[in-house]
């Protein structure tokens, strides 16, 4: 018996390149599907990205627009090799790193992401109550802590993941709603707009680009999503349906929304000649622009991608610390739920400390992940390479040669971030 199923495994993996599902999907079957690039994206589009994004309109208009439509290419190219490994491999992403390029570099890699959600913790932290302040008023502190109370409750629900994903997709469609509200209602140039997709680098952009680039290309995040397909229990025949309902739509939303944040800074400087860097100066600016309706719908997308970005970011950091430890790296576990509550622990703690973070230890953190991002890259592309992992989900041509450029960009990226700050 087990020798005829195994045979029907292997008929079935022949007869379906690339995953591809001999059965036709209702609609609601379809709609299931989507969840873990959403995860990703929500972790990636936080408040580093939306402060990146604002600088970059108000500092040099809508010119900066062809990097968030580079990015999110190679971005779509990392999460859909995560997805595959997820889907081929039996195993947690660290532990088949473990199994085949050995046990220091699987280790490596689960601190090294565990190290990235801690830069990312504080920022979530800050940016949630930050948004919740412009909104409701009151303390940016208090409202951290509320924040990081409602993550905490969340996180201790018994089916985590499950709750996380429902909700985190839900908060993605209110921030593509606020800001895309917040975008017409600021009357951009969209001519302008279109002219900002063709390539060219404006001098003295330094660190701001590396961190525009670092946010919207977040090879960790795209780390994440094999174990999102592993917490979904999602099979490879599923492949095709899973790029199409979710890998493509939850990339394409987040370089979305933002070219949107770029466009809406850009028409501010446009039309009052006023440069923000933080978004208490955007909202504020926006107001007599667009009204009261077009800052309360800002802050809305503000608050759904700050809060968001925390849930999964200090899910994503337990995860895989749980993982490099050798422990079980469901989010459903009391021990992953531990290392959760610890890097929320960690992102209140300095957020009262230091009585709310400047706005420039987001972007200097979100740029040092750069460091990180060169050696997750190769991790999944070397895996992604190789048969005995992956089978016929194993790199088309297309695949390796863009996963290659991406590889050299961010190498390139890091050069420059490590020469910049050292050399």
């Amino acid at each position: 018996m087990n020798s005829h199923t195994k045979r029907d495994s292997e008929s079935l993996a022949s007869s379906t390149p690339l995953g591809r599902s001999r059965f036709s999907l209702s609609v609601p079957q379809m709609l299931a599907l989507m969840g873990p690039a959403f995860v990703a994206g929500a972790w990636r589009f936080g408040p580093g990205a939306l402060t990146s994004a604002v600088q970059a309109g108000s500092q040099y208009g809508y010119v900066l627009l062809w990097v968030i439509l580079v990015s999110a290419i190679l971005m779509f190219v990392f999460n859909d090799m995560a997805v595959r490994l997820g889907l081929a491999s039996g195993d947690s992403v660290v532990a088949v790193t473990k199994q085949k390029l050995g046990r220091p570099v699987g280790v490596m890699a689960g601190f090294g992401v565990f190290a990235i959600t801690l830069m990312f913790a504080v920022g979530n932290a800050v940016g949630s109550g930050l948004a919740l302040s412009l909104l409701l008023g009151g303390s940016v502190v208090g409202w951290t802590l509320a924040c990081t109370v409602a993550v905490g409750l969340l996180i201790a629900m018994r089916n985590t993941y499950k709750a996380m994903e429902r909700l985190l997709v839900a908060l993605i469609g209110l921030m593509s709603v606020g800001f895309l509200a917040s975008t017409i209602l600021s009357d951009p140039n969209w001519v302008a707009a279109a002219k900002g997709l063709i390539p060219q680098i404006p001098a003295e952009a330094g660190v701001l680009l590396i961190a525009l680039i670092g946010t919207n290309f977040s090879i960790n995040s795209a780390f994440y999503t094999g174990y999102a397909i592993h917490e979904r229990q999602l099979k490879r025949e599923q492949y095709r349906a899973i790029t199409l309902m979710d890998t493509l739509p939850g990339n394409v939303a987040t370089a979305f929304m933002a070219m949107l944040i770029i466009i809406v800074a850009s028409a501010v400087l446009n039309s009052t000649g006023t440069v923000v860097t933080t978004f208490p100066q955007l909202a504020s600016v926006l107001e007599p622009l667009a009204g009261r309706l077009g800052s309360i719908l800002f802050g809305l997308g503000f608050f759904a991608a700050a809060f968001s970005s925390m849930a999964a970011n200090a899910s994503a950091g337990g995860t895989l610390l749980a993982d490099a430890l050798g422990w079980d790296s469901s989010l459903s576990t009391w021990r992953v739920k531990f290392l959760v509550y610890g890097v929320l622990a960690w992102g209140a703690v300095v957020t009262v400390v230091s009585k709310g973070s400047p706005i420039e230890l987001i972007i200097v953190a979100q740029a040092l992940t750069v460091l990180v991002a060169p050696f997750l890259g190769i991790i999944l592309f070397l895996l992604t390479q190789r048969r005995d992992v992956m089978g016929d989900l194993k790199n088309g041509p297309w695949q390796t040669g863009f996963a290659i450029l991406g590889l050299i960009a961010i190498f390139a990226i890091s050069f420059r971030l490590v020469f910049r700050l050292f050399g």
